[in-house]
């Protein structure tokens, strides 16, 4: 019988799958994420969460799904890293003001056994209002989003950020549950001993 683990320390990936109704277990990942430039293309994306779930591979000893996810925010098709310091935060905030940008997801399932995989990407828009510098200040201070990729967290944005969200929130959020249980359903499909009774989903 299989087992999910996610390769991910992030606690809001745990809510979003928790809530999802998957039962699984969180392991660590000896991939470190490194990116050699800030320009965006979905491959670049999609192989960090690859990579990410095969650095898990060592930490396995049983038959599983192993699950792993890399996100960014784009902004003119580059890529918006999380803000080494409260300017860095503010500068990228003040950018994303009155705009539109994008926030992908990539997502890896990977069958421990047989070392076959689903990739897959979803993308979200999300536009801000116009953001005063009080705005940006109040909330980097209370919220310090210095973890975050583009500086903020959408479920804890104060009310007047957001001007509109097109797609899936969750996967502003940091994993859209929709994309998971797609991708595992798709792996099912190619790695047979999968179809017994799987441990992740509730009844």
């Amino acid at each position: 019988m299989k087992k999910l683990f996610l390769a991910s320390k992030s606690p809001r990936r745990k809510s979003i799958l928790e809530q999802a109704g998957l039962q699984f277990s969180i392991i660590n990942s000896a991939y470190n994420e490194e990116l050699d430039n800030k320009n965006f293309s979905y491959e670049k994306i999609e192989t960090l969460a690859k990579n990410k779930a095969f650095g898990a591979l060592c930490n396995v000893t049983e038959p599983s799904f192993i699950l792993s996810a890399d996100t960014v925010v784009i902004s003119n098709n580059k890529i918006l890293t999380k803000p080494v310091n409260f300017d860095d935060a503010f500068n990228i905030l003040k950018s994303l003001g009155g705009k539109e940008h994008q926030v992908v997801t990539s997502l890896c399932v990977l069958d421990f056994e047989t070392k076959k995989y689903i990739l897959k990407s979803t993308t979200t828009k999300v536009e801000f209002n116009y953001l005063t510098d009080e705005m940006i200040t109040d909330y980097i201070n209370d919220y310090k989003p210095f973890d975050k990729a583009g500086a903020y967290g959408i479920q804890e944005l104060p009310d007047g950020f957001v001007k509109q969200i097109h797609g899936d929130i969750e996967n502003v959020v940091g994993l859209s549950s929709e994309s998971v249980l797609t991708a595992i359903r798709q792996l099912e499909s190619l790695v047979p001993k999968s179809r017994e009774k799987s441990a992740y989903l509730q009844d």
